[in-house]
């Protein structure tokens, strides 16, 4: 993904990711910046009574991103993406916002998973 996205023109972004290991290590090898581990991404995968507070917290994040800053790439948990944009990508694609200075950026759409001939 992160060769993608420098092929498209992306050199520099805020990455910030899950603080779960594999999610981690998924935001280093992108390749596009310091990664910053953020407790709003982390799963709620079989702890429902978290859901609420980590999709809160993540919508607070959101509305104070500056809509004119850096790209910002989060790295994140299906169950996460499922909830936030209720328009899931595929496993290992992404989805595309357009910050708006709110909790509810408006989502451009997906990013599909790589061939693997690299497209």
């Amino acid at each position: 993904m992160g060769a993608r996205l420098r092929a498209a023109g992306l050199t520099k972004a805020r990455v910030l990711s899950s603080q779960w290991c594999r999610a981690l290590e998924t935001a280093r090898l992108l390749d596009l910046g310091a990664v910053e581990p953020l407790p709003e991404l982390n799963s709620f995968f079989g702890r429902q009574d978290d859901r609420r507070r980590i999709l809160d917290g993540l919508r607070a994040f959101l509305s104070r991103l500056p809509a004119d800053g850096l790209p910002v790439i989060l790295v994140t948990h299906q169950v996460v993406v499922d909830a936030f944009t209720e328009a899931s990508p595929p496993a290992g694609g992404g989805s595309i916002f357009k910050l708006n200075g709110t909790g509810a950026p408006e989502w451009l759409g997906t990013i599909p998973v790589a061939t693997r001939s690299g497209s």
